[in-house]
């Protein structure tokens, strides 16, 4: 099948793409037990499958286009652009709206990681900053940052079939984090659990988390 598609067969760039968003996802997110390993081996295929469609091989527009018999004229990699028939536009749209999720949730990660990094070395419990707001923001940094560039930007077959799973995964792991913060900070975590929701700040909560987010 011969489809003139942008980005297609860029796969030097897709190489780099995913060394670079693999550096940054374990940079901050260094697995240690095999449930952060199991965790982490399927953001790294989100990636791989992410890039490689976004720079390589469009096989969603593919599989589209094989089995849904669509029109070939004006077929674009990104699908939203060719879903919505806007082209160039709609894959425009979709990225700047994605970037701007993504960064948001790359911010909340890292700024997560440096505020649990704090706690640690001070042997406190991390409870204030971002950590006030929501009990595990990287996690939720990470949710943010996959759905921005996953979802928004360029979704594909595998991103949005992994992304759900995902984060079952981390919330699973989150859950069994907590269990060993109760073992080690007793009926203070009971407490601030009870106080502070687990990925999604309350009402009025989400513009101090933008704020704290930032840069």
């Amino acid at each position: 099948m011969n489809l003139h598609i942008a980005h297609s067969g860029a796969w030097g760039l897709a190489i780099i793409m995913i060394v670079v968003a693999s550096w940054l996802f374990y940079r901050y997110f260094a697995p240690k037990g095999w449930r952060e390993w199991a965790g982490a081996g399927l953001v790294q295929a989100f990636i791989i499958a992410l890039y490689a469609e976004m720079y390589g091989f469009p096989l969603t527009i593919y599989l589209l286009v094989r089995f849904f018999h669509l029109d070939r004229r004006g077929l674009n990699a990104n699908l939203w652009s060719t879903l919505l028939g806007l082209g160039d536009t709609g894959m425009l749209i979709s990225m700047l709206i994605g970037y701007l999720v993504l960064f948001f949730g790359i911010g909340l990660f890292i700024e997560g990681w440096r505020e649990l990094y704090r706690a640690h070395q001070a042997g406190r419990l991390a409870s204030e900053g971002l950590y006030g707001l929501v009990r595990h923001p990287q996690y939720a940094g990470l949710f943010v940052g996959l759905f921005g560039e996953g979802v928004v930007h360029w979704p594909t077959v595998f991103s949005v079939t992994l992304f759900p799973i995902i984060v079952l995964a981390y919330t699973l792991l989150a859950y069994r984090e907590e269990r060993d913060m109760i073992e080690k900070f007793g009926d203070r975590y009971e407490q601030y659990r009870r106080r502070v929701p687990m990925f999604f700040p309350r009402r009025g909560g989400w513009h101090r988390l933008i704020e704290q987010a930032k840069p």
